[in-house]
């Protein structure tokens, strides 16, 4: 953000029950936080803008261009998101790698990050757990002391609006829907790199 703002307007949203956003009991869903977008895009004037999502913030954009199309949007980065977390019982490897799939029990998987619920890697990907509890960057207690201080997320609301997040599919929208320049990211040691290969083809 800091690099960007040397030459863009750069503008962060947190969504609904998430860091300093308002915290309600209701539209703890993908389609309504795509439409919290497109609302902020309109209360600030922002006729055309580039949009970056990492992690979910790849499936709220997906559901707004699925929504509402990619008008105003110049280009559009995804960073880091499968295409779809839960992986079907009928799927086979190849389309599992594809799609993304890390999971076959979503429930069990949001319990793991939402309260700490027991999990392993029959049930989900492991890594977001091991790295969670991984205090070797140098970057650590820098970024601990800013997260703690200003994301004040709601775990119940997490959990649903994570569930919403793990059973959609995304494949149609990434095939048919993005008609604008787009960038996607990852890394070699992400398991999503097959599925943002996919993706970029």
């Amino acid at each position: 953000m800091f690099l960007l703002a040397k030459n863009y307007r750069v503008i962060v949203l947190d969504p609904r029950n998430q860091g300093r956003s308002q915290h309600v009991d209701y539209g703890t869903r993908i389609a309504r936080y795509s439409m919290d977008l497109r609302q902020l895009r309109e209360h600030i004037g922002a006729t055309t803008a580039d949009y970056v999502g990492h992690s979910m913030g790849a499936a709220i954009l997906w559901s707004y261009i699925d929504l509402f199309g990619t008008k105003g949007m110049r280009k559009v980065a995804f960073v880091d998101e499968p295409i779809s977390i839960y992986s079907h019982s009928a799927w086979s490897e190849r389309e599992r790698l594809e799609a993304g799939g890390t999971t076959t029990s979503p429930e069990r998987m949001v319990a793991a990050f939402t309260s700490g619920g027991p999990v392993n890697a029959l049930i989900t990907d492991m890594k977001p757990f091991e790295r969670a509890q991984a205090f070797d960057s140098p970057y650590f207690a820098n970024s601990e002391a800013f997260a703690s201080a200003v994301i004040k997320n709601d775990p119940k609301a997490m959990g649903r609006v994570l569930f919403n997040h793990t059973v959609s599919d995304w494949r149609d929208v990434v095939r048919h829907k993005i008609d604008i320049p787009a960038a996607i990211f990852s890394g070699d040691e992400s398991n999503n790199l097959r599925s943002q290969r996919w993706a970029s083809r």
